[in-house]
């Protein structure tokens, strides 16, 4: 990938789209990282330009509306998944507490944390 600070041609909407799925589906963070600097500078990028330039991104936009809806699917189901995993560790954290303390009580010993 080029320097996000110099002036270069940004590569194709499209292109940055499909790596972006390909990076979430693999859980490539760093790559992920570097695919939002991207966005970052074309967005930053954006300032009034020729009109080709102008029906140059337009047409980008248009062949990537596909994988960006692609890509947001998986964004949906991957925050999804998150939360499905989060909510299992406190399941097991809430549950090796339980546990713990059950433990204590039924030695008549106080628990690490200083509960009975």
């Amino acid at each position: 990938m080029q320097k996000i600070g110099g002036r270069r041609e940004h590569p194709e909407l499209k292109t940055l789209v499909a790596e972006a799925s390909q990076a979430l589906a693999n859980l490539d963070a760093d790559r992920l990282e570097e695919l939002a600097l991207s966005r970052q500078a074309l967005n930053r990028d954006l300032t009034p330009q020729s009109r080709d330039t102008q029906e140059g991104l337009a047409r980008q936009s248009r062949e990537a509306a596909q994988d960006m809806a692609v890509l947001a699917r998986v964004l949906e189901a991957t925050r999804a998944n998150l939360n499905v995993m989060n909510r299992l560790r406190d399941l097991r954290v809430d549950q090796f507490e339980y546990s713990r303390q059950q433990t204590h009580q039924s030695l008549g010993t106080e628990s690490v944390d200083g509960d009975n």
